[in-house]
């Protein structure tokens, strides 16, 4: 299932009389407090991917996330590193059954699974990521081993002890209650199992003091369906208090050639082929949008969608350049034996 055309956007996701409902109950969300986000943040997350997921394949592809990048690598070259990173330090391999948390459309559960031989079971929430994900498992021949499991991942329907691995790639920053997560995830991994990931979090640059500091924050919140931001060594604690012995953790942002750091392709230069996803392509993205949306092609609600991805971009720009936040907060745990 190839990703969205341009003028795809919106179309299949939701129903055409939805978005704007959808957008206006999102965005209700980050009119309040942290409680309430917590308290609803399955409806918040789900309206979200239910109104992005198309425009995130169309400028993205299939792999929603970041990565540190080397000088003269090319950017999905950098993705698909970073995802592979987590099968090398996991020690996937045929016969595994492993769990990614919150897998998105499945770019990353398709990379590994074909690197690793493993057997891949993603949680998702969202009917629409899902059936995009498990056609695109089909058109790739690796629905032998790569699955989707509709669920809440602070509440997975499977036996403890079932799964010998885990990792999850940005995507338990959407949790509301880290500690009642990763006590899940403790559950349903086998004694002596891994859990490797990316969070994304406030780095020690952050001071909660600080008027444009807290402007940020809110902003990446409300950009990206986050309830809160938690910082590096909150996540280190709540991994700890869930039962886990924490092996290694580090901000892996810093890993970056400065030339390329982990945010340049929202900030970015032009280039031919990643022109979509940097600030200009955006612009003329979000203007043909709401062209579209002018005479009717689109549905009512398309150009808010588009503004709020262009203003998280912007948010997550000014936290990287701030250096009050990262997306790439890597950490390796261990499920006691017994």
């Amino acid at each position: 299932m190839a990703a969205p055309a341009p003028t795809d956007l919106l179309k299949t996701s939701l129903p055409t009389d939805q978005v704007r409902t959808t957008v206006d109950e999102y965005a209700s969300f980050h009119a309040g407090d942290v409680a309430a986000r917590k308290q609803g943040y399955m409806a918040m997350v789900n309206d979200y991917y239910d109104l992005v997921t198309d425009f995130y394949e169309f400028g993205w592809g299939p792999s929603f996330h970041f990565a540190p990048r080397f000088r003269g690598e090319a950017f999905e070259a950098s993705l698909a590193r970073h995802e592979l990173y987590l099968a090398h330090t996991l020690r996937l391999r045929p016969g595994m059954q492993v769990l990614d948390v919150g897998c998105g459309v499945g770019g990353p559960m398709r990379a590994i699974a074909r690197f690793s031989g493993a057997t891949i079971t993603g949680v998702n929430n969202n009917d629409y990521q899902i059936k995009r994900g498990t056609a695109q498992n089909g058109e790739a021949r690796l629905a032998r081993l790569c699955s989707f499991l509709k669920s809440d991942f602070m509440q997975i329907p499977v036996p403890d002890a079932h799964f010998d691995a885990a990792y999850a790639i940005e995507a338990t920053c959407h949790a509301p209650e880290k500690v009642k997560l990763f006590s899940e995830l403790r559950r349903v991994l086998k004694p002596g199992a891994e859990l490797a990931g990316y969070e994304w979090c406030l780095t020690d640059k952050y001071d909660a003091t600080d008027a444009e500091h807290r402007a940020i924050k809110k902003g990446v919140e409300a950009g990206d369906a986050l309830p809160d931001i938690w910082t590096m060594p909150d996540v280190v604690a709540a991994l700890e208090e869930a039962g886990f012995e924490v092996l290694s953790f580090r901000d892996c942002a810093p890993e970056a050639d400065p030339e390329t750091p982990w945010y340049l392709p929202l900030a970015g230069r032009f280039s031919l082929s990643g022109f979509k996803h940097t600030r200009a392509g955006r612009v003329l993205t979000n203007l043909m949008v709401r062209s579209l949306e002018a005479v009717h092609i689109a549905p009512k609600g398309s150009t808010a969608v588009s503004t709020l991805l262009n203003d998280a971009a912007a948010a997550l720009v000014k936290a990287g350049v701030s250096g009050i936040f990262t997306p790439m907060f890597f950490f390796h745990a261990r499920k006691p034996d017994a």
